[in-house]
């Protein structure tokens, strides 16, 4: 869980149009689009990286829900790991949370520093929060109650994706303002601390992707129902 200040081994093998395809977009020739006072705008490239990403993900986040019975969504490897059903809800609530800072609060936020290396950091979003080696513990605002059904759960978490969607192709200025962001600190040790707008949305694909790794090493666990 790498989001400790936002209220707010088994790992699912990618395919050969899954996520290791979507990095290698990260390298694609990129040609920098600026406005007149020379702020950087999203550009192709990175739009359909988004979409591919979030497709992905929608797709991984079906494959691991799909046909699951109720004993095997409340299912619980032990007493302090989560539940499927409580993986699920914990997506939710932090989707929430960076819809609110991305379609509120970064309008307000400052520019990034002119030398600003974006592309390195999408890579980094792209590798590092996905992985489940980074380790963190979620804080209790953000921990699932269970009050959200699975169900509605994963309703909400592809409506949050459409809305994140919309989002980048019509707000081109995504990359004009950097907020803080406990999450890159964590998977970066402190090297970078703030993500743009393009950043956060990317964000919520690749902690969803963390937690659907989460999901297969619940169904690995001893006990799982069958």
């Amino acid at each position: 869980m790498l989001f400790p200040n936002y209220g707010g081994a088994g790992a699912l093998k990618p395919d050969a149009t899954g996520i290791s395809q979507l990095l290698s977009i990260c390298h694609l020739p990129h040609v920098v689009a600026v406005k007149e006072d020379d702020m950087p705008i999203l550009v192709a490239t990175e739009v359909e990286q988004a979409r591919h990403y979030f497709e992905a993900t929608r797709r991984h986040i079906v494959e691991a829900t799909a046909g699951l019975s109720d004993a095997q969504f409340q299912f619980k490897p032990s007493p302090d790991r989560w539940s499927i059903a409580e993986i699920l809800e914990h997506m939710v609530i932090v989707h929430e949370r960076i819809l609110t800072r991305v379609l509120e609060q970064l309008a307000q936020a400052p520019a990034p520093p002119a030398d600003r290396d974006s592309r390195l950091l999408d890579s980094i979003v792209l590798e590092k929060i996905p992985d489940r080696s980074i380790k963190a513990q979620a804080p209790e605002i953000i921990r699932p109650t269970g009050k959200i059904r699975p169900a509605e759960a994963v309703e909400r978490i592809f409506s949050d994706y459409e809305r994140l969607l919309s989002h980048v192709e019509c707000a081109p200025d995504l990359r004009e303002h950097i907020l803080e962001s406990p999450p890159l600190r964590i998977v970066t040790s402190g090297a970078y601390d703030t993500m743009d707008g393009y950043q956060w949305v990317l964000t919520a694909a690749c902690h969803d992707e963390r937690h659907v790794r989460q999901m297969e090493e619940v169904k690995e666990s001893e006990g799982y129902p069958r």
